[in-house]
């Protein structure tokens, strides 16, 4: 599960949020075969284009020109993952499923800041809207290389969902910022700055995914995983290293242990009560006589 927050990746989160809503609007202009996707909360699921860019720019109270105004959050389930859906729940139910598990998400999202009054998804002015496909741009490889087009459709699975949330609380009193990390000077102070843990938000929707779809999530697939890996000191990576060969030992089947010859002889004794050396027949070994010197003269064997 890859949640990722930014500013905004294609307009200034510092004015209005009519672009952004206006890129995110885009599968709607373009796939004119499907069911256009409509915004959603935690309190509606068809919410329209102009009422979230409206209800967000007009969420900023006290804030300055140079504030952020809002923040754009990104949840994308796995291949893996989004096939586990599918299968569970098909096409139009896996899509019903991930909007609820986006809500859960915005739940742990606000529970993250610790501040009072700020205790689920329904005190976050926020609104969802979930796309089917990803679209090749300027930047891939694949279109740097020539191989695909601008604009044309990634394969795989590709459902995801983006949510535009305000950097005010619902009452439009009580400023919020997910780039806010600073511990500061003591407890009592990052509270009243609303300190976010941005580790511990991503770790927390990939718990609320499992819990809520029964999915099995093995150690290379998780966040704490594969950031110990890219950025955990030398104990946390040799740590989570050690629990994933640890877990992969635990899975692999018992494997039948062979037989020595030694064991193999002992096994026969029990079936047969003999060995296959002790139940040989026996030869007797006849020794060869020494022929006399005679003998040997008669035979030429001596000059």
């Amino acid at each position: 599960m890859y949640i990722n927050i930014t500013d905004s990746p294609t307009s200034d989160n510092k004015g209005s949020s009519h672009d952004l809503v206006h890129y995110l609007e885009k599968e709607n202009r373009i796939d004119k075969e499907i069911q256009p996707e409509l915004w959603f909360n935690q309190d509606r699921t068809t919410i329209s284009a102009f009422d979230t860019r409206q209800a967000i720019d007009n969420n900023i109270a006290k804030l300055s020109k140079q504030d952020a105004k809002f923040f754009l959050l990104n949840i994308s389930p796995s291949q893996k993952e989004i096939t586990w859906l599918k299968e569970r729940y098909g096409d139009e139910g896996a899509k019903e499923q991930l909007k609820a598990y986006a809500i859960k998400v915005m739940d742990e999202y606000a529970n993250n800041f610790k501040r009072p009054g700020i205790n689920s998804s329904k005190d976050l002015r926020w609104f969802g809207k979930l796309e089917n496909f990803r679209y090749y741009g300027h930047k891939d490889p694949e279109v740097k290389q020539g191989l695909k087009k601008r604009g044309e459709r990634k394969p795989g699975e590709q459902m995801h969902i983006q949510i535009i949330v305000s950097r005010k609380d619902i009452t439009n009193k009580i400023k919020l910022s997910p780039k806010n990390n600073s511990k500061g000077r003591n407890a009592e102070h990052s509270r009243k700055m609303g300190q976010f843990d941005r580790s511990a938000f991503k770790q927390s929707g990939e718990r609320v995914f499992d819990e809520q779809f029964s999915f099995d999530r093995g150690l290379d697939e998780t966040f704490k995983y594969a950031n110990a890996k890219k950025k955990g000191l030398l104990d946390e990576r040799v740590a989570m290293r050690t629990e994933r060969i640890k877990n992969e030992t635990q899975c692999k089947p018992a494997l039948k242990p062979e037989f020595t010859p030694l064991q193999a002889d002992s096994q026969l004794k029990l079936s047969f009560g003999k060995t296959q050396a002790e139940t040989a027949p026996y030869i007797p070994i006849k020794k060869r006589k020494k022929k006399s010197k005679e003998q040997e003269q008669d035979q030429g064997l001596t000059f």
